[in-house]
């Protein structure tokens, strides 16, 4: 019996490969860890994103909607939040994909485990005939499922990088936990701009998600004069954090850096520089001190939000064979494209199969997983990564092949526009609403948990 292509995460790549599957008649089953399709999405429901909906819905999918006519497709003008992509389309194509023959789409399934079946990470002999055994925890416990194939798009969302400089949580960074956010606080929320009005807020990153936070924390300023932000970064200066301005080809996130680059010179935000975080203590006064590795010293913090990227989950893949870049833990053949420090999302070519082939026949990495740590993922990047990859298990080289995308010169580098509506231009006193922040991007596109 031909076993079904194992598809992880019902987020925005995972759904587009199950949607090429269905289109080719492929039997598939795709695992979602969460309770709903984009579930890690909804987490970043707030987040306007850069993309405007013409490049956010995949053809292949936009095919299965418009065919089952029950679907009524968005504005591809239109800039949306992350709740109205997950709610207007996620959860839409996975409910069509469910009804699909062939086809299912499964919540609260979360992959602990991905190997061949009967066999180790050592055994050689037989190994690319067998299927692949792949372990699932679910409400009613756990179960093993074979695949013909697996394509990982489980995506990063789940693993934030922490504020520490060594790659692990800073000393003391666990242990205050109760004072940290990792990503972009919904600052709409009376419940949640409550925690931060009036307060001394530290904000690491210097990605679009961090001066989303900057220009929301300037909001709160506006009506809370009290509210000021320290801004560590990593780098020796602000430099060009904040963007190609009115050059940026993505017109959002060049609206984006403009407000951010006034929120920073605003007087709210004090910029530091060269930190690298080592510890961070509770004073005496219940407020936080955070050190760096050369001494310096942001005392008097209440409140910290972390916004330096994300890195991958490769735990459930440790009996598969993988090759891996060593930096940046993506699909080693990508890794000089997409290395943050050189590359705009634009300039990273299209890319499929080929790319993304594992050591372990049939398994393929795609979306924001196949980028690893690096911060800068295009969903068009991922739907034309998952079109390659379908057609290739379905043995149609020749479409596999070929490149079906074109991609604009500074990519959509994933979510994190501005809160308001888009078209908004945001000016308060000194300059516009928000704080910048630290290093990689927070959210990019199709970085759902599993």
């Amino acid at each position: 019996m031909q076993h079904p292509v194992v598809i992880i995460g019902a987020g925005p790549i995972g759904l587009a490969a199950a949607a090429n599957a269905a289109e080719r008649g492929m039997d598939f089953v795709v695992l979602e860890a969460g309770a709903n399709a984009g579930a890690a999405v909804s987490e970043w429901a707030h987040v306007r994103l850069f993309s405007s909906w013409s490049e956010l819905v995949d053809p292949a999918a936009r095919r299965l909607l418009d065919a089952a006519g029950t679907w009524t497709a968005p504005d591809d003008g239109a800039y949306p939040t992350g709740g109205q992509w997950r709610e207007a389309y996620l959860q839409p194509l996975a409910d069509a994909l469910g009804g699909t023959p062939g086809g299912s789409v499964r919540y609260d399934a979360r992959v602990v485990g991905v190997g061949r079946a009967g066999r180790d990470l050592m055994v050689d002999s037989g190994r690319e005939g067998d299927p692949f055994a792949v372990h699932v925890e679910g409400p009613a416990g756990r179960e093993r499922l074979l695949a013909s194939a697996v394509v990982d798009a489980s995506g990063t969302w789940t693993r934030p990088n922490p504020l520490g400089a060594d790659g692990y949580p800073a000393l003391g960074e666990t242990e205050n936990a109760d004072r940290f956010t990792y990503g972009i606080p919904d600052l709409n929320d009376p419940a949640v701009a409550a925690r931060y009005a009036g307060k001394h807020v530290a904000v690491a990153g210097k990605g679009a998600s961090a001066q989303g936070v900057l220009v929301g924390l300037a909001r709160l300023a506006k009506a809370d004069p009290g509210t000021r932000v320290s801004w560590l970064l990593r780098r020796p200066s602000v430099g060009d954090a904040f963007g190609g301005g009115d050059n940026d080809q993505l017109e959002q996130r060049g609206k984006l850096g403009q407000d951010a680059k006034a929120a920073a010179t605003s007087g709210m935000v004090t910029n530091v520089t060269q930190f690298r975080t080592e510890s961070v203590t509770r004073q005496a006064d219940g407020r936080l001190a955070i050190t760096s590795v050369n001494g310096q010293l942001v005392g008097d913090v209440d409140e910290v939000i972390v916004v330096t990227g994300f890195r991958p989950d490769f735990g459930f893949l440790s009996e598969v064979r993988l090759d891996l870049d060593p930096a940046l833990g993506a699909a080693r053949v990508l890794a000089d494209q997409i290395h943050p420090d050189h590359h705009s999302c634009g300039d990273v070519a299209p890319h499929g199969y080929k790319e993304l082939t594992q050591p372990e026949h049939g398994l393929y990495l795609v979306g924001m997983k196949s980028y690893g740590r690096a911060p800068s993922f295009l969903a068009l990047t991922g739907y034309e990564q998952v079109r390659s990859v379908m057609a290739a298990l379905d043995g149609d080289l020749e479409a596999a092949g070929r490149v079906e995308l074109v991609l604009p010169e500074t990519g959509v580098c994933n979510g994190a526009g501005a809160f308001d509506d888009p078209d908004a231009v945001a000016s308060v006193e000194g300059g516009c609403c928000g704080p910048a922040a630290a290093e990689p991007e927070l959210i990019s596109l199709g970085r759902p948990g599993q």
